[in-house]
């Protein structure tokens, strides 16, 4: 029995946990929002559920790989931008 993985393997499996990840974070979010779909979030609750600090999130609006609005004090991200980030990690 030929037990070895081959680069396709570990590339379907990559995908796999992408796709899970993706489904678990908007899990998260609609249960933050009541079930609503927002296409902005709050720093919080994207710290929260991408398990990021205030610096790495601070990062990548300062390098422009998501987008972000500034109300009141309160800085928004656009949830399609972070979904993206995710897909462009694998």
């Amino acid at each position: 029995m030929n037990d070895n993985i081959t680069k396709d393997d570990l590339k379907q499996f990559s995908l796999l946990l992408v796709e899970q990840f993706k489904q678990i974070i908007e899990k998260k979010l609609n249960r933050e929002k009541g079930g609503l779909n927002p296409e902005w979030l709050k720093s919080r609750i994207v710290r929260k559920i991408m398990d990021m600090s205030a610096a790495s999130l601070l990062n990548l609006r300062i390098t422009g790989k998501v987008r972000f609005k500034k109300i009141l004090g309160s800085y928004y991200y656009n949830k399609s931008d972070l979904m993206n980030l995710l897909n462009d990690e694998h």
